[in-house]
């Protein structure tokens, strides 16, 4: 016959798994409604066709220090190269935080001038 300590345990476990099984630890319905995400959702780039892009960028980041800013123009040509490709809703690019065409250069010059008085 199992002690009384080895009984109390397996009650003890039973009463925990339940107890997770009953809020949803397992996946279960938490009774909570998913929201979409702002832009909604697109697809990933299974079949690598903006593999270069992606590439550029994270090389272009990897040698810049992680500094973004300098590698707006490989974020712009991912992007535009995804919207080509039909991985993401066509959008203009003003809108995505991108200027019409050379305000990135631009906006980079003001900075430094900035800077520098």
């Amino acid at each position: 016959m199992p002690s009384l300590d080895l009984l109390l345990l397996r009650w003890k476990s039973s009463r925990a798994i339940f107890a997770l099984h009953a809020c949803g630890a397992f996946g279960g319905n938490r009774g909570l409604r998913p929201v979409p995400p702002e832009k909604g959702v697109f697809p990933l780039d299974h079949m690598h066709l903006c593999d270069l892009e992606k590439k550029e960028y994270i090389n272009c980041l990897k040698s810049g220090g992680h500094k973004s800013e300098k590698c707006r123009h490989f974020s712009k040509k991912y992007l535009e190269c995804r919207m080509e490709k039909n991985l993401m809703a066509k959008q203009d690019m003003s809108e995505l935080g991108f200027g019409k065409g050379g305000d990135v250069e631009a906006s980079e010059e003001k900075k430094e001038g900035m800077i520098d008085n």
